[in-house]
């Protein structure tokens, strides 16, 4: 009896240890991706390196909206809200707390998580390199309109309420790391594209074309610094034209999200339309491109109905949203197009600048003439060499369909042929400003070219001056902001003030070490590092 007692017991043990052995088989779900599966073809790596790109221009459109539509655009004049109940906005200096808190807390969270995951988990040379390049991407719009930032504390740090760095820093430390995110690319230009094209809807894997879009950025940020540390600024420029740059339409930085969501911002909700800064520009030109930008407006004149555009004076008080959608033109804009990060364009007048500063003015006036072809090439319009040619059209004064808001005067007399730097035609020297009137042709053709980079046409505006934009109708800062000059930054959000308080008065007290302003504090008046020209 003892005897077969045991044996039950060790046939009982059997079946025990065999399931023991599988069990891991057996309790896996066969539809589950492991671990090891998800490191195949990059998919752990690869699909935050996409989660970053949704977030260089933003194509969730909520987060679109508050970026561009409703900060960066209007106060680049290209864009001005619509809505007839929104009382407390950007454009009118006086942002609601829900609104002051997307461009930046918002971005920081999404930013670091994926940011992070690759930084801390990868050992892949590239996927860190696109990590880096596309934090850089984001966080330089970040902090071109706020000023200092959190931002070597936020990479080690799981929490983003952590020590700000001043703006120099910050650019000083994008730089170093752009040459690096360059090195690594440079080293590896032989990988096949198909490493990374699934995860990649910018350039779909090409190393050499992440590499020029690299050079670029570190071309755009370096301009930035021209008032503030000239010498840096062209020791920077000049690294990036010499690594190579995007030269070509080809090459042009634009994201192909599955669907583009500013379709529903302008097209669906029309919280939005065209502002009349670059309407006006357009329209004085007789821009061919505006066809190919806008949608225009039927208008009876002369007993017939003739296709007219028209802007919206950025700031005005909306008197009903029915009148504002159906008197302005509209961005035109589909589900299909692309998002813009950058073009050839832009990087043309950015090395026709570097070259009217330091070069030969012969050389700017050919980068500046070809970044205009670009840019009608880029939009499918004809006309370019006559409108190079043009030294008599200047930008129309600004007429308001519905009657309020019209200017009496232009907002400048540029013209868009380039002024010869030599003697003139009968013989006499140009004025002495000759050269400053044709960088303001290089930053306003740049401006038109670059719609809608709403942050990007701002942060050139608050740096240069130009485009020269009309002046704000009505103040709601309380004092704060200079109407003539516009909003020069952003105010942190409330959520700093209440988890993050003490880093934050620090970036204030930073703020206003750094300014070259009257203005001080965390208000819309107040300057950043490098808005350090004289107005």
């Amino acid at each position: 009896m003892k005897k077969n007692t045991i044996v039950i017991i060790l046939a009982a043990l059997l079946p025990i240890t065999s399931c023991t052995l599988g069990f891991e088989k057996m309790n896996t779900n066969p539809n589950q991706v492991t671990g090891e599966q998800m490191e195949v073809n990059n998919y752990r790596t690869g699909t935050k390196i996409l989660n970053l790109q949704n977030l260089v221009i933003p194509v969730q459109e909520h987060m679109y909206q508050f970026n561009e539509s409703l900060s960066g655009g209007p106060f680049a004049g290209y864009i001005a809200s619509t809505v007839d109940t929104w009382l407390a906005r950007f454009e009118t200096f006086n942002p609601s707390d829900d609104w002051r808190k997307w461009p930046f807390a918002n971005v920081m969270t999404e930013t670091y998580a994926p940011y992070r995951g690759i930084a801390n988990l990868s050992d892949d040379e590239v996927a860190n390199a696109f990590a880096s390049l596309l934090r850089v991407a984001i966080m330089h719009r970040m902090t071109d309109s706020y000023g200092p930032i959190p931002y070597s504390n936020a990479v080690t740090n799981e929490s983003v309420f952590v020590t700000y760095d001043s703006q120099e820093q910050v650019y000083n430390t994008m730089f170093e790391e752009l040459d690096a995110v360059t090195k690594v690319f440079s080293d590896n230009l032989g990988i096949s594209a198909s490493a990374w094209n699934r995860y990649d809807y910018v350039y779909y894997g090409n190393i050499s074309q992440w590499l020029k879009y690299a050079n670029s950025l570190k071309l755009r940020m370096a301009m930035r610094l021209s008032y503030v540390k000239p010498e840096l600024a062209r020791e920077k420029a000049a690294e990036a034209i010499a690594s190579g740059v995007i030269t070509a339409n080809a090459d042009n930085a634009q994201m192909h999200a599955p669907e583009n969501r500013t379709a529903l911002i302008y097209n669906d909700w029309s919280d939005s339309r065209v502002a009349a800064d670059i309407i006006n520009y357009m329209n004085g030109y007789e821009d061919p491109r505006r066809e190919k930008m806008f949608t225009s407006v039927p208008v009876e004149q002369g007993g017939e109905t003739v296709a007219m555009y028209y802007g919206i004076r950025v700031g005005s008080e909306v008197s009903g949203k029915t009148a504002f959608t159906t008197s302005y033109s509209n961005m035109k804009v589909t589900t299909s197009d692309p998002y813009l990060w950058m073009n050839a364009a832009e990087v043309s007048f950015l090395m026709a600048e570097y070259e009217l500063r330091w070069g030969d003015p012969a050389t700017a006036q050919t980068l500046y003439e070809n970044g205009i072809r670009l840019s009608f090439e880029e939009r499918g319009a004809s006309g370019a060499e006559e409108y190079i040619l043009d030294g008599e059209k200047k930008p129309a004064i600004y007429v308001d369909p519905l009657g309020t808001y019209s200017v009496a005067g232009r907002q400048s007399d540029i013209t868009v042929a380039w002024e010869e730097s030599g003697n003139l035609a009968d013989g006499t020297a140009p004025a002495p400003d000759a050269s400053e009137r044709n960088l303001e042709r290089i930053i306003t053709q740049k401006w038109i070219s670059s719609f809608p980079l709403g942050v990007e046409g701002w942060s050139e505006y608050r740096r240069t001056g130009y485009p020269r934009l009309l002046p704000a109708p009505q103040d709601k800062s309380g004092g704060s902001v200079d109407l003539n000059h516009h909003a020069r930054r952003l105010p942190y959000p409330v959520e700093e003030y209440g988890m993050n308080g003490a880093n934050l008065q620090d970036a204030i007290a930073t703020l206003n070490s750094e300014t070259k302003g009257d203005r001080k504090g965390d208000i819309m008046g107040t300057r950043v590092w490098w808005d350090a020209k004289q107005y």
